[in-house]
């Protein structure tokens, strides 16, 4: 049996790997640290509960003690780390909190996992960390070309600070002490369970509750899209047959402007709810986000080459299984946009819109 420490994954990509693994693999454990902030909702885990392959444990992982006695009851196999803060907005308004989640608790996981699987000078057998990363960490790109893995770091924001720096650590940890590492950069998610402070969710809930869609500067600032299927499906891959110490890009080739997102998701659900409310009056362009990268476009030719991965789902057939997968949950986008979430917005958004 594989054992795996899979961190924050009752936020939105780690429940999406929780199904995706336990759908693919019978003789798994999967043991899911998530410290539950605003992101992480054990909602988007109902429909493991029971399941013995998964146990979820609330707790930090800053915390020492708990990783500790985490790795010394289970022994993994694997550790991979979802865990961040991850909305660059809120970077912006408190740059300390995604230094000590993003930075220091990637360091935390790493002395753990070499405490637990170095001794004696040799590692163990069939062990490895997976950082799980973001393309943000290379900068911004122009008009041409593609982040490879050999494109330098250049984050612009406190939050791609704060993954760049987790990146350097693990490759500090592989390049000092020999440590099997993998670290994966991926493009835009999108897809079930996203927390709506993201583009998609955000504008989805909106357009549905007719409220204004703030769509920041001019809308042509460009993400490549990725579904979100399709990275946990890379993520194992790279865990399980990436090779020691390499980083792999994971791009969805579905290069968009934001406020061509927007319009599609106007569009769509102008037809499927036939609501005469709905149309492009609701957008309204705000000022635009500091340090806001004009564009983002990844090469997965090396994941491709080496792994055999692609991205199966096209943009064209993912937003509609997320724009379905929202309107079949609005219990869920109620629960999590209540409360604190309400307050969050009006804060980012009362003084540009």
């Amino acid at each position: 049996m594989k054992k795996y420490l899979i961190t924050g994954c009752a936020g939105f990509i780690g429940s999406n790997f929780v199904y995706y693994m336990l759908n693919k693999y019978e003789d798994i454990l999967l043991v899911n640290l998530d410290k539950l902030t605003y992101a992480g909702n054990l909602e988007n885990l109902k429909d493991v509960e029971g399941d013995k392959r998964h146990v979820f444990v609330q707790g930090d992982i800053c915390d020492r003690a708990l990783v500790t006695g985490l790795f010394e009851k289970y022994d993994f196999d694997y550790v991979i780390n979802f865990a961040a803060e991850s909305h660059v907005d809120r970077s912006i308004s408190n740059p300390e909190i995604f230094v000590e989640t993003n930075v220091l608790g990637t360091v935390n996981l790493l002395q753990c996992a070499k405490n637990a699987w170095l001794a004696d000078g040799k590692w163990a057998e069939g062990k490895k960390y997976l950082q799980v990363s973001t393309d943000e960490v290379y900068g911004s790109l122009g008009e041409d070309g593609y982040f490879m893995e050999t494109t330098p770091l250049c984050p612009h924001s406190p939050y791609s600070s704060s993954k760049a720096s987790a990146d350097m650590f693990v490759m500090a940890f592989h390049d000092t002490y020999g440590m099997p590492v993998n670290i994966t950069r991926c493009s835009n998610n999108y897809g079930p369970y996203q927390f709506p402070e993201k583009l998609i969710p955000l504008m989805i809930n909106n357009v549905k509750h007719h409220k204004q869609l703030p769509v920041y500067g001019d809308g042509m600032n460009v993400r490549d899209w990725l579904y979100v299927e399709d990275h946990c499906k890379a993520i194992d891959m790279v865990a399980n047959g990436g090779r020691d110490g390499e980083v792999y890009n994971v791009g969805g080739h579905n290069e968009r402007p934001n406020i061509f997102i927007v319009k599609t998701i106007i569009a769509q659900l102008h037809e499927r709810l036939q609501d005469d409310g709905i149309d492009e009056g609701l957008i309204k362009y705000v000022a635009d986000r500091l340090g806001h990268d004009r564009r983002y476009g990844i090469d997965p030719t090396k994941i491709k080459n080496e792994l055999g991965w692609y991205p199966e789902t096209t943009f064209e057939v993912g937003i509609v299984k997320t724009i379905d997968w929202y309107l079949a949950h609005e219990e869920w986008m109620a629960n999590v946009t209540s409360g604190n979430y309400q307050k969050y917005y009006e804060e980012m958004y009362k003084n540009r819109l």
